[in-house]
């Protein structure tokens, strides 16, 4: 898109406090995303993001793409102690111990279920209209939809996953839009 043209547009009061949040709000953020390892990708971002500003993680992406090659469930679930090791001194990622450990655990739970991660994630997406947020005030941390979403990946040996980290993936994903009434992304 032309920079001008892309300049002058109206978005979510977020999207326009960073370059690289311009990016993500209008190209990804609120875009349905499908695929077993695009979804094990977000899923593990946002719970590296948990506590951290979302910038951190965007900013750090390419660096985590390459320490979790790719976000492979098959590849990140045959990670060893070694590896975990390897990703601790990785000062391109964000080096948290339990969320190292849970990006491996959670590609494991992945492996396991039947219907495949796209499928599970997406059962909780909702099917009845919400109305449109006005303003970010509006928008919610958690909803129904995400706690029940938490609570089966949980179930399923899936950690680091509350309902708040399944709303923010809900929302980066497409599963809800939360784009307000005056963004011009609002479908």
């Amino acid at each position: 898109m032309d920079p001008l043209r892309r300049a002058a547009l109206v978005r979510c009061a977020w999207g326009d406090s960073a370059p690289e949040y311009v990016a993500y709000h209008d190209e990804e953020w609120g875009t349905p995303l499908h695929g077993d390892d695009a979804l094990f990708e977000r899923l593990c971002l946002e719970a590296f993001q948990s506590g951290l500003s979302w910038i951190t993680i965007l900013r750090k992406r390419p660096a985590f793409r390459a320490a979790f090659a790719g976000f492979s469930i098959d590849a990140v679930a045959a990670f060893t102690e070694e590896d975990e090791a390897r990703l601790m001194a990785d000062a391109g990622i964000v080096r948290n111990r339990a969320k190292v450990r849970a990006a491996v655990t959670n590609a494991r739970a992945a492996q396991r279920v039947p219907e495949g991660l796209d499928a599970l994630l997406w059962s909780f997406a909702p099917t009845a209209p919400r109305p449109r947020p006005a303003t970010l005030a509006d928008v919610p941390a958690t909803t129904a939809e995400s706690t029940a979403m938490a609570e089966e990946l949980k179930r399923r040996g899936f950690v680091f996953v509350g309902p708040t980290t399944a709303y923010a993936l809900m929302q980066a994903t497409g599963m809800v839009d939360d784009h307000v009434v005056e963004c011009f992304r609002a479908r």
